[in-house]
């Protein structure tokens, strides 16, 4: 799996509590309440951060230290630490993903058979979460666990906190989403246009063409370098398929209506005005002449649009889009497409596609 590494800052105050027989007293007093000078006079664990990257005990204005010894040996040790530590994300759900960034720690030269880790029942504790400094993230829980590690120069106690974090969706459906989704159903204004009108179909699906381009670049930018698709890439790619798909309809209607129009302008041209002898027929093998006053005239079609099919002719494809194959043996379970109808058709095909894409998508991201 593709992890990105980050790293996080944590402010925690690190209390640690252990016996030394060796710090029995007999007194009146039951705790000694000592000063910072005197942690290097007696024996504290070498605990250390196995995954953090820097870590800094704050010194101002003295030493942010606390050390008490009870009369029956326990020694309580605490001290304020600043934390940088890593965190390995998985960002195939971005911006919907969950993460658990571990803070672990073990002694550094004792093994398990030398010093033991245990948790106190109530060992964690966190401040107020209204004083996080969290902006993507919420804050959803935390836990802690304890593992054995083996090494060649023993085993020895991991302790690992683990900070759930779920990420906040809010900027990302501002920024992202909402202004996809509304280039996209701007893209379906197209439909409705007269199919004459080049200039303004053109100009639409040329403007959200690119509109989406500047969408995907900006949402790109907000996402760490990763090298695998995460939700939002599929998200705005498909929106930049629906954008795309909305402007080919276009040129694919165009085309066709206007090399059918083009061609009937041609056969209006170059009449006889000599009448000397008709003209030459070009006549489509299968086609039949019906005479009129000696004159051999093509059967008239009542479409517009479309090409002529010869006859017999198979149909390669499952979807027949032109107007004139309307029989012969070949029709038989095909599926008959009027090109000058496409807009009617996409006004119900594009919207209802996009609805069930975006039901898969946040129910498959949200909830599975």
């Amino acid at each position: 799996e593709w992890l990105l590494r980050v790293e996080y800052t944590i402010d925690i105050i690190f209390a640690q509590t252990w016996y030394d027989s060796r710090l029995k007293f007999n007194s009146s007093m039951k705790v000694l309440m000592l000063n910072s000078n005197m942690v290097g006079k007696i024996w504290i664990p070498d605990t250390f951060f196995r995954n953090s990257r820097k870590s800094d005990a704050h010194w101002i204005t003295t030493p942010n230290r606390l050390l008490r010894i009870w009369s029956d040996g326990r020694v309580l040790y605490t001290l304020r630490l600043t934390i940088n530590a890593e965190c390995y994300l998985q960002l195939h759900n971005f911006p919907m993903d969950e993460h658990s960034c571990p803070l672990e720690f073990s002694s550094y030269g004792y093994p398990r058979n030398e010093i033991e880790y245990k948790w106190k029942k109530t060992s964690v504790e966190v401040a107020d979460p209204k004083y996080w400094r969290l902006y993507q993230f919420a804050f959803v829980g935390l836990r802690n666990t304890t593992e054995i590690s083996h090494t060649l120069s023993g085993d020895y106690i991991i302790m690992t906190i683990f900070f759930d974090l779920s990420r906040r969706m809010g900027y990302f459906t501002i920024q992202t989403y909402i202004p996809c989704i509304l280039t996209v159903v701007l893209s379906w204004v197209s439909f409705w246009i007269n199919k004459d009108a080049v200039p303004a179909r053109t100009s639409l699906g040329i403007t959200t063409v690119l509109t989406m381009t500047t969408l995907s670049t900006i949402a790109r930018k907000s996402l760490p370098k990763v090298s695998y698709v995460t939700a939002m890439d599929l998200f705005v790619s498909v929106c930049f398929i629906f954008v795309f798909a909305a402007l080919m309809e276009y040129g694919t209607l165009h085309y066709f209506t206007s090399n059918r129009k083009g061609d009937k302008g041609k056969e209006k041209k170059n009449p006889d005005f000599f009448g000397s002898k008709p003209p030459a027929i070009a006549v489509r093998p299968g086609s039949t002449l019906i005479p009129i006053n000696n004159i051999n005239h093509l059967p008239e079609r009542d479409d517009d649009y479309g090409y002529e099919c010869l006859e017999g002719k198979d149909c390669a494809s499952f979807f027949c889009c032109f107007e004139d194959c309307r029989t012969g043996s070949w029709r038989e379970g095909r599926i008959h497409i009027r090109i000058a109808k496409i807009d009617s058709y996409s006004r119900i095909f594009f919207p209802t596609a996009f609805a069930l894409f975006n039901l898969v998508y946040w129910i498959g991201y949200l909830y599975l």
